[in-house]
């Protein structure tokens, strides 16, 4: 009996793919996805609940945006194989810059008053400017004088923690000017009209990129997802955006709070009246920059040479990229970061205090590295520095919320991150990646 079953070996083999195989899913991602999610659904059942309402999450935001900032420009420090430890130091000097700045230099030098509409550019761009000089100084050290990174940045943390402490004298300054503070989360916000417009925009936005990407691959006979798979993808992320728009805009704003708006209008609030805070204005910077720093490494010549450094510095001098210019560009980046940062921290508390920043490089690196920044270099992506920085501020908050003392919360987050490590480690192994 003979098998009537031919092979043919000019026939290409075809090979079943599964779920994740078509939808072409990065499993790191996916992976960071569920740990945030099981760290959300176990702290929402210990706190009965309490976690995942609107107000929490609200809050959660607010509060990751100053390190995620500072995040995504450590990816490319460390994409670089550097390390940078005076993040938050060089945080803490461009706060107290700017405080002092729109408190007494322009008071005194312009007659600028607090409230006066050129208050807080004149500091933010003042803040960018030192912020991006001392990381540019940090990078010339590193890549002009070849001093080791961990040196000139340990040596930053102490010198400009110290430093701020110089400028205000020790003391806390503030209360700042009220445009500049709304850039710190709950006291500037989009409302809830301009936060479902912002979300409109973005799901149009991010149906043209899925879309659009999948135009160029074919345009380039390159093998593309099944449509179902492209439909799929694009439902989650839409379903995503609006749905966190909707859980900010369901947050409610006090009726005292909103009485008090009104009353600054010479208006009187109507009875019943309820408004919602919406995508608070820290968080649209953090989506800004994200999507700055993706281009950055995905489109640009730098983003190219960046990671190419990162993955073999020896081959990318000898092809002719100056390594060393571009350790300057890097580190100059994330003093830039640092200032937007800087702008986020002090506008929250709506003053510069000496300890504002403090832990902030431990866990910028920490975010990082949880995010999938291998620190061999060469590997790195701001969206998993954004979820990384994400995980550890909810670690900390839903710890917080049950009853977690501060020292025993740092050692969850320090086991977290060395097992953050292993992981990564193990799973680079296996996929050869």
């Amino acid at each position: 009996m003979t098998d009537s079953t031919s092979y043919d070996p000019s026939e290409p083999a075809r090979t079943k793919r599964n779920l994740f195989q078509n939808l072409e899913i990065d499993t790191r991602l996916l992976g960071m996805i569920g740990a945030f999610l099981a760290i959300a659904i176990v702290f929402n059942i210990m706190t009965e609940g309490r976690f995942l309402t609107p107000r929490n999450i609200f809050n959660l935001t607010i509060q990751t945006v100053s390190v995620a900032i500072m995040a995504t420009g450590m990816v490319f420090v460390i994409v670089t194989r550097h390390i940078d430890l005076s993040v938050g130091a060089l945080l803490a000097t461009v706060s107290a810059t700017m405080a002092v700045t729109q408190t007494d230099l322009l008071p005194d030098l312009l007659g600028l008053e607090l409230g006066s509409p050129l208050i807080a550019p004149i500091t933010i761009v003042v803040g960018a400017i030192v912020g991006t000089i001392i990381g540019a100084f940090h990078g010339y050290l590193i890549g002009y004088l070849a001093i080791p990174a961990f040196i000139v940045t340990l040596g930053g943390l102490f010198v400009w923690r110290n430093v701020a402490w110089h400028i205000t004298s020790g003391q806390t300054v503030g209360p700042l000017d009220p445009q500049f503070v709304s850039l710190g989360g709950i006291d500037g916000t989009l409302g809830e009209t301009g936060s479902w417009i912002f979300g409109a925009l973005a799901a149009l936005f991010t149906l043209y990129l899925l879309f659009g990407a999948r135009r160029r691959k074919v345009g380039h006979g390159f093998p593309v997802k099944p449509i179902w798979a492209e439909i799929l993808i694009a439902g989650v992320s839409v379903t995503a955006i609006l749905g966190f728009v909707w859980i900010l805009n369901s947050y409610d704003i006090p009726d005292r709070r909103l009485e008090r708006m009104f009353e600054a209008r010479g208006e009187v609030m109507p009875e019943g009246y309820t408004a919602g805070y919406g995508v608070p204005l820290s968080v649209l910077m953090l989506i800004i920059i994200a999507t700055a720093m993706t281009v950055v490494a995905q489109r640009t010549r730098l983003g190219r040479y960046i990671f190419a450094a990162g993955g073999n510095p020896e081959a990318a001098a000898l092809s002719g990229i100056n390594t060393r210019l571009l350790t300057v560009k890097v580190f100059a980046i994330v003093g830039f970061l640092c200032a937007l940062s800087a702008v986020v921290a002090s506008a929250r508390l709506n003053f510069h205090s000496n300890d504002v920043g403090t832990l902030d490089e431990l866990r910028v690196i920490a975010a990082a590295v949880i995010g999938g920044t291998a620190l061999s270099g060469g590997i790195g992506t701001i969206y998993g520095a954004i979820i990384g920085a994400l995980i550890m501020q909810s670690l900390q908050s839903g710890m917080a919320m049950v009853g977690v003392e501060a020292p025993y919360q740092n050692i969850v987050v320090g086991i977290v991150l060395v097992l953050a490590v292993f992981i990564d480690i193990v799973y680079r192994n296996r996929t050869g990646v």
